[in-house]
């Protein structure tokens, strides 16, 4: 795989963290560049390991693999984003004060949910002559990138929509998995046409 296919899979690879980390900069109270550094490093960290895992599991039972994975993004990532709606709906009457960052572990739970079809992908170039070490960086950089952004993004959008900042990002994160699991039906149902 040259580097303008790895680069362009890559920076696929970290839309759903970009759409993630807009709700995530979107919920908190001002982050500043040091909290969006800091997401889009898990952000990043995390969505290189997966595809190593992936191509690591892809060597010896990708079927298996397969078969489950887009369940667990769809699970973790509707958990999270109906957690989100609900705090988002009892913040509207409650309205406490919002916070400056977010938790290290729901960081990393999302940051891994929507990481999962990264893990896939090595599954897949496990089949492929590439070099996974070299592909997993790129995709760690690129999603990196784009989840600073995001959260930075999410800065200025979370001013203007107020307190339905956090059912917003709910309801991106319940997307982003209902989204997964549309892809992975839709791809099931190709080959028996």
């Amino acid at each position: 795989m040259n580097l303008s296919a790895t680069l362009i899979l890559a920076f696929g690879m970290s839309m759903d963290a970009f759409a993630a980390s807009i709700g995530k900069g979107a919920v908190l109270h001002n982050p500043p560049l040091r909290e969006a550094l800091r997401t889009g490093l898990i952000f990043g960290v995390i969505e290189a390991i997966t595809p190593l895992v992936g191509w690591s599991l892809g060597l010896m039972a990708s079927r298996y693999l397969l078969a489950w994975d887009h369940w667990v993004a769809f699970t973790l990532l509707g958990c999270l984003g109906m957690r989100m709606v609900a705090g988002g709906l009892r913040r509207q009457t409650e309205t406490p004060p919002r916070v400056g960052q977010h938790s290290l572990r729901v960081l990393a739970t999302t940051a891994f949910a929507t990481s999962l079809d990264a893990m896939a992908v090595g599954v897949g170039l496990a089949f492929l002559e590439v070099n996974i070490l070299h592909t997993a960086i790129i995709i760690g950089l690129a999603t990196m990138i784009m989840a600073t952004l995001g959260m930075l993004l999410g800065r200025f959008i979370g001013p203007w929509l107020g307190k339905k900042a956090e059912v917003i990002g709910g309801v991106i994160l319940i997307g982003i998995g209902c989204n997964i699991l549309y892809a992975h039906f839709g791809q099931a149902a190709l080959p028996g046409l």
